[in-house]
């Protein structure tokens, strides 16, 4: 041991080798041979500790490779990591279709799914910042009403006692226990903040007996289940009209408490009717409702806030306790840049570790841009830029580093005035030494990038290849669809369109609107723009849709599984089956999957899952039908050469060609309008991004003639060649006598318009304000609020490649 020393201050005073350490020599994420979905055999270098952006039409392969390999496989590797019980209960992922993926870290994703439509799930409940508020109050708050559950609205306030037998000194004895939980929920509301009152008009036609169908409620059919767990009750008359319903009888019908009965020797649960539709459907989110069952409670439901809570969904004692004056719903309430203000005068040394990360978490809100929302906010009315954002809040004070962040479009819902300060963020985040990967369509956000990597050339089967690597100088070199338009700019138009009359909106107070006094024009292209915030959807989805003949397209989810399509989307599939049925003069429901034309093996599927339990599903195609989904008889009938798996198997560009007439063919003429051409008909619709549902629902709405168009930015997932199509299908909506409002950022589409509605000056309290109603051209010439600044400078910028209107 005595010659240590001397060893080591060799060692220490010897020079560094010349040589990297082997550790050193895994720098880059190595994707060989990548093939989910549309990608075709991909092999790509991705430098680790950059900032790598994915570029390319929609439908090139970017979400495929980004997400559906490289993101995948790292969560499934880490999922890995866990005991074989904790695997068990998580989500199993399945291996991507790659040779090798090589050096992967820990990926994060960051994507734009929307939050939760959780009722109870407020934006202060998902980013645990109000976990935190809770614990403060809790401790500071005076007076004292007890732990953070005290505070919380899911939470109700419990109390019981009784006795229970033990045993002592051999003895059987009887002791008293009694048992207290303080929660902080409102009784009343539950913690939902609001309450209900219902128009019994709306749930039975009194003249009508139940036999007779009396029950106006959705899925209420007469002969169905849920009529005869009343008509075969015992309770009621089924042959009596309701209006001659004693008043046993009516109460029995309406709120009786759930019962056991049997009905045809089966035991079943007999409930009140309005009990029961009120779990079914009104103790749910409304915008999670099917379009049919959400049109039925808004018209039979109005729904006020909570008058015990005044809507803060907390009860008495949760509201008395307060620091300097604030209770823990003035927090919530408040917008978060004023809740970030109030906390720096919060200085009680007995919560000062828990300061810091409360101050940290709220301040996050502000750097992402969210500090015109406030911690009581649902979740489930976040857009899908709202929601990532808020997701981003978790990681921006993290201490970790060599992950890999994995974003879908950061800038979708973004000002341009706002895309700067992502930036900042996505820089920040590579500058602590992780990988970022971006997912991108925005030349603001490309020309940030260390790295591009360009997939194309076209979408679904004429994409999945890679067109370009390198840095930005070298795309816009580089000739690829994504070079040549990078630095595409639009132009004001020369003349605009005249206006057909007007949609009054008088006093609109939603939200943060400052009552709202607007004429939307009708007949032309009106575009609502102004920053994150500044109430342009509360303005819009607030008050039109109140009005007849309004089609409104958004980017909410499709409904649908892995076995729904565009085709049965759209309908057309019930077309397709029929034309086959005629054809071969045999019964429509066999050319279906779900039903007699299955294959008998897979059952529709085209694969067979086979459940390993706690380590991931396997699939394997079925052999019997090769992955068609079909059973061999349907796939001997044929329409005009192809059987029914090969049509779905076309794409609507084949498809088109293919119909050459009727609906199926009027349907795929809009599917290519809107730019889905590229889809196959049996796609699965859960495979779509959310820019390419919108364009299909855009799709499916085209019908209508003269009617108000609302679209909610539907240049998201749309590649800078893409926009000029867009803007011809706005142009032929309107020429074909619609009236279209566009909810957009997007500048070219601003200078597109016929009119601008700019709503600001802010977000939050700083907005709710019309600061500008004209032509984009007087919009530039005033050039006095964010937008005219931010359009100034890009149709100033226009070149000689600039696209026209």
């Amino acid at each position: 041991m005595s010659g240590l020393p001397g060893r080591l201050g060799r060692m220490a005073s010897e020079p560094r080798s010349a040589a990297p350490h082997i550790a050193d020599s895994h720098e880059v994420i190595r994707v060989v041979g990548a093939r989910e979905n549309n990608l075709k055999d991909v092999s790509v270098d991705i430098p680790k500790r950059r900032l790598s952006v994915f570029t390319g039409v929609s439908g090139s392969g970017k979400s495929s490779l980004v997400f559906a390999t490289i993101a995948n496989e790292s969560q499934r590797l880490i999922n890995e990591t866990y005991p074989t019980f904790v695997q068990q209960f998580m989500g199993q992922l399945n291996r991507p279709d790659v040779d090798a993926l090589e050096n992967v870290s820990p990926a994060i994703i960051v994507d734009q799914e929307r939050m939760g439509a959780n009722a109870r799930s407020t934006v202060g409940t998902a980013t645990d910042a109000h976990a935190m508020l809770r614990l403060l109050f809790s401790r500071i708050g005076q007076p004292h009403v007890g732990s953070p559950q005290a505070f919380s609205f899911n939470i109700p306030s419990v109390s019981g006692a009784g006795a229970v037998t033990l045993e002592k000194g051999g003895k059987k004895v009887k002791e008293r226990r009694s048992f207290e939980i303080t929660g902080g929920m409102c009784s009343r509301c539950e913690g939902l903040g609001e309450v209900s009152d219902i128009d019994l008009d709306e749930l039975y036609d009194k003249t009508k007996s139940l036999a007779e169908g009396a029950i106006q409620v959705p899925g209420y059919n007469a002969d169905g289940w849920m009529v005869r767990g009343y008509t075969e009750s015992g309770f009621v008359d089924p042959a009596k009209p309701i209006q001659d319903y004693t008043e046993q009888e009516l109460a029995d019908f309406l709120y009786k408490e759930p019962t056991k009965v049997k009905i045809q020797n089966i035991n079943m649960t007999y409930e009140g009717l309005v009990p029961k539709i009120t779990k079914a459907m009104l103790q749910k989110d409304r915008d999670a409702l099917q379009p049919h069952v959400r049109a039925f409670v808004e018209r039979a439901v109005k729904f006020m806030p909570c008058p015990d809570c005044g809507g803060t969904r907390l009860n008495e004692g949760a509201r008395s306790s307060k620091i300097k004056g604030i209770s823990i719903a003035d927090a919530a309430s408040m917008q978060i840049s004023d809740l970030a203000a109030w906390l720096d005068t919060v200085d009680d040394p007995a919560v000062a570790p828990l300061m810091v990360g409360l101050r940290q978490t709220i301040a996050s809100f502000v750097d992402v841009g969210l500090g015109y929302l406030s911690l009581d906010r649902a979740s489930g009315t976040l857009s899908g830029g709202e929601a990532q954002r808020t997701k981003m809040i978790r990681h921006l004070g993290s201490a970790l580093t060599d992950i890999t962040y994995v974003f879908d479009e950061p800038t979708a819902g973004l000002h341009p005035h706002d895309i700067q300060r992502m930036n900042d963020l996505l820089l920040q985040l590579r500058d602590k030494g992780n990988t970022v990967l971006v997912v991108e369509h925005k030349p603001e956000v490309i020309e940030i990038a260390d790295h591009i990597v360009d997939l194309g050339p076209g979408a679904g089967r004429a994409g999945g290849e890679v067109q370009y690597e390198g840095d930005v100088a070298g795309l816009r070199a580089s000739g690829t669809l994504t070079g040549r338009h990078l630095d595409d700019r639009a132009r004001l138009k020369d003349a605009t369109r005249g206006a057909r009359g007007g949609l009054e909106i008088r006093g609109a107070t939603q939200h943060n609107l400052k009552n709202v006094d607007v004429d939307i024009p009708l007949g032309i292209l009106t575009v609502v723009t102004g920053v994150a915030g500044s109430g342009k959807s509360s303005l819009i989805h607030g008050n039109v849709p109140a009005f007849d003949d309004v089609v409104v397209v958004d980017q909410s989810p499709i409904k649908g599984n892995r076995r729904s399509s565009p085709a049965t989307y759209t309908g057309m599939l019930d077309t397709i089956r029929s034309a086959f049925a005629k054809a071969n003069g045999v019964k429509p429901a066999l050319f279906s999957a779900n039903s007699e034309g299955a294959c008998p093996a897979c059952r529709g599927l085209g694969v067979i899952i086979t459940n390993l339990g706690f380590t991931q599903s396997v699939e394997t195609l079925c052999e019997l039908c090769e992955g068609t989904g079909f059973s061999d008889e349907v796939l001997e009938y044929t329409l005009d050469g192809k059987n029914i798996a090969e049509v779905l198997a076309m794409s609507a560009d084949e498809a088109f060609t293919f119909f050459t007439k009727g609906p199926a063919h009027t349907t795929l003429t809009r599917m290519i309008d809107v730019g889905l051409g590229y889809l196959t008909l049996g796609q699965a619709l859960n495979t779509l991004s959310g820019g390419e549902r919108q364009r299909l629902k855009l799709a499916i709405s085209m019908a209508k003639k003269g009617a108000i168009y609302v679209l909610d930015e539907p240049t998201t997932g749309l590649h800078l060649a893409d926009v000029d199509n867009l803007l011809a299908l706005l142009d032929r909506l309107v020429e074909a006598g619609n009236s279209v409002i566009v909810i957009e950022h997007h500048q070219a589409v601003m200078a597109h318009a016929d009119w601008i509605i700019d709503i600001g000056p802010g977000a939050g309290h700083d907005g709710g304000s019309i600061v500008f109603e004209g032509t984009p051209a007087d919009l530039v010439a005033r050039a006095d609020t964010l937008t005219a600044k931010h359009l100034g400078e890009y149709v100033g910028a226009s070149t000689g490649s600039a696209t026209g209107s």
